[in-house]
């Protein structure tokens, strides 16, 4: 394990009852969410970081995080299935899309399955791990980047072209406590209707900040390639497809784009 992992946070304070660790530069958030899940009991914990060095999104790709950027992690245990995390990164994406809607007043929308856009490009990721024993869920941690005082410069050449963030959004920077704070409350609240089996209309609140839905679409699920309809979402968050010869196609993982019209 790297050794910055071992570093004690420069900060520690609570918030709507989690513990907060604030550190500099970590390998990872959700590194170091876990290693505190593992350590102790603790049900409710956030990490937050100034830089991560391998910050990671889906599929164990790399997510550039200089500093500037809001990296969190979120540690919960909650009593859910482990085939049900999908829905807590459905929540998360519906927070944070709403806070920057709400902070910023800019068009931000959900994108299947675990990224938040804004015209088109991509502001924010979010990456749900899990430990398990069995078929128990031991815990989540919930990582959470969002591209917000970035210059976008300081990203890779190809990121720049897919990607976004607050600070070149909006031509200026943003207050990032006043970020993380607004982002924290709306994911709780939306974290308690779902421990209340609210799910219905959670999703259905998720699925009024998309814009895919209805739209041509082409998911690399696998090694698979799938166009047509976005169709739905599913109550288990699987994403429908209508294809081009009426069958219906249900997929559980895969990275969508939307097909441009010529």
């Amino acid at each position: 394990m790297p050794r910055q992992n071992h570093k004690k946070p420069h900060l520690r304070r609570t918030f709507l009852g989690y513990q907060i660790y604030h550190y500099g530069a970590v390998s990872s958030t959700n590194d170091i969410a876990k290693e505190i899940a593992r350590k102790n009991d603790e049900k409710r914990v956030i990490v937050v970081a100034e830089t991560q060095t391998r910050g990671r999104g889906r599929a164990k790709r790399r997510w550039t995080s200089p500093k500037g950027g809001t990296w969190i992690s979120i540690l919960l245990r909650p009593q859910i299935k482990p085939k049900e995390v999908l829905k807590l990164t459905f929540i998360t994406s519906s927070a944070a899309t709403k806070t920057i809607q709400q902070l910023y007043d800019l068009r931000a929308e959900a994108k299947w399955p675990n990224d938040v856009l804004v015209r088109g490009k991509k502001i924010c990721g979010i990456l749900a791990e899990t430990e398990t024993k069995g078929d128990k869920l031991l815990f989540v941690v919930i990582g959470v980047g969002i591209n917000s005082n970035i210059d976008m410069k300081f990203l890779p050449e190809e990121l720049r072209q897919t990607a976004t963030s607050l600070k070149h959004e909006l031509g200026r920077e943003v207050e990032r406590k006043t970020l993380m704070k607004r982002f924290v409350r709306n994911f709780e609240r939306r974290y308690k209707n779902l421990q209340r089996g609210m799910w219905a209309p959670l999703l259905d609140e998720w699925k009024s900040l998309t814009s895919f839905l209805g739209k041509q679409v082409k998911v690399t699920s696998f090694d698979e390639v799938i166009i047509g309809e976005a169709w739905d979402v599913e109550d288990d968050c699987s994403l429908i497809i209508r294809l081009e010869n009426g069958a219906i196609k249900r997929i559980i993982n895969g990275d969508l784009a939307l097909i441009k019209k010529a």
